[in-house]
């Protein structure tokens, strides 16, 4: 039940995009077409779990028992880094055409502040291992979720009358601040 909770709410309550705020580049730089927005999606879950898995045995394998715990954070950007240039280099072979279509954002997942984000927190929240990897899946699954959300709107909105001033940004940060609100009503189901 534990686990089902940590799952839930890292979907739902905690989403790093809705809750945190954290991973708002790549959210609205790459929101525009359902496509790229599942695309992107998936590369950040599986950097996500795989990141949570690689920083949890490096972080009490090496750095607790040896007292190198300062270290953290330069051994959990290391880990991003390297995570995001395979999957970039996966994608570039596999899919020209979507390595095109993310482009930029692709290579910042690697400073994308919501996998370190991730990372941290599993430390700070003293998660074991299977937890912290409930934890970075459940994590992906709710930037997906909130991306494809978020890209699924904005593609509605390319049909809607919406007002001169508040077409582009404007009106991308006021459907995300919705967003944010309407993924609120979640926290009163798991603490």
């Amino acid at each position: 039940m534990e686990l089902l909770a940590i799952f839930i709410s890292a979907i739902l309550i905690n989403n790093f995009v809705l809750h945190y705020f954290l991973g708002i580049c790549p959210f609205l730089g790459v929101s525009k077409k359902i496509d790229s927005a599942v695309s992107m999606g998936l590369a950040v879950t599986f950097v996500m779990t795989i990141t949570a898995v690689v920083s949890w045995i490096i972080n009490h394998w090496i750095l607790i028992p040896k007292k190198l715990e300062y270290l953290q954070i330069v051994s959990f950007i290391l880990v991003i880094a390297s995570l995001v240039q395979l999957v970039e280099m996966f994608i570039r072979k596999a899919s020209p055409p979507l390595y095109q279509a993310l482009g930029i954002y692709l290579p910042l997942i690697t400073t994308n502040c919501a996998i370190m984000g991730l990372a941290l927190l599993a430390v700070l929240k003293e998660y074991k291992f299977l937890e912290t990897v409930i934890f970075g899946f459940g994590s992906g699954i709710g930037f997906t979720l909130a991306i494809v959300l978020m890209a699924g709107i904005r593609e509605q909105l390319e049909l809607a009358d919406v007002p001169e001033p508040l077409k582009g940004a404007g009106i991308s940060l006021i459907v995300a601040g919705i967003m944010a609100l309407a993924f609120t009503g979640f926290s009163g189901m798991i603490k």
